[in-house]
């Protein structure tokens, strides 16, 4: 299996990364990234890449299974059309171009509360893009929508308030399925799915992802 990864340089798509690598499942990790990654691997095929340009290299964009996990957030994105060209232009395109080029999976990280019907910008860019590459009729297409992510090493104050207020409710028996999921859980879980899943729809959130694929909860 041949495996595609965007967004591998990010929170999620680092420690996914490194589990494909040590999976025999996957023969080949293919990552398209603006900066090459300090990692070296046999398995690992690195890809320096402009997105803005992706016609010009649709064709490297090949293989068995996307795992998508690029986006970013507003304040580092600085405006609202570009964070839209980050988490809906670019994964939407490469999901296009691995479609045409015969890829059968698509594994999407979204978000919890994604909805095109939203009022709000960030969940409705998510539902968008889930609606736009459910058309695209892959054979097996993947959602993960979670909640409030752990991400190692985070200097995000308001990311860490977060995590923190939502512990706190747990130990009080509150919110318990929206309890914070650690990336690395996410990026197992991502390749569970994608492992056990050849042909369907599915979309996993909040709870359903640790008692489907982590055996927790």
């Amino acid at each position: 299996m041949k495996a595609l990864v965007i967004g591998a340089t990010g929170a999620t798509g680092k420690p996914l990364v490194e589990n494909l690598l040590n999976d025999p499942f996957f023969e080949e990790v293919i990552v398209f990234v603006r900066k090459a990654p300090a990692a070296v691997h046999e398995k690992l095929i690195v890809h320096v890449v402009d997105f803005n340009a992706m016609e010009q290299w649709r064709d490297l964009i090949t293989g068995d299974v996307v795992f998508s996990c690029m986006g970013t957030t507003i304040k580092e994105a600085k405006t609202k059309a570009n964070q839209w060209k980050i988490d809906y232009e670019y994964p939407y395109q490469f999901a296009k171009y691995a479609k045409e080029n015969g890829c059968n999976t698509h594994v999407l990280v979204s978000s919890y509360g994604a909805s095109s019907q939203s009022r709000m910008f960030y969940p409705q860019m998510k539902g968008k893009l889930e609606e736009a590459i459910k058309a695209l009729a892959y054979s097996c297409n993947i959602v993960f929508q979670p909640g409030v992510l752990i991400r190692k090493n985070t200097d995000r104050a308001m990311e860490q308030l977060s995590v923190g207020l939502i512990r706190f409710l747990n130990k009080l028996g509150i919110y318990r399925s929206y309890e914070p999921l650690p990336t690395e859980d996410l990026a197992s879980a991502m390749i569970a799915a994608a492992k056990e899943n050849t042909s369907g729809e599915y979309v996993y959130a909040l709870d359903a992802i640790r008692k489907t694929w982590l055996h927790k909860g």
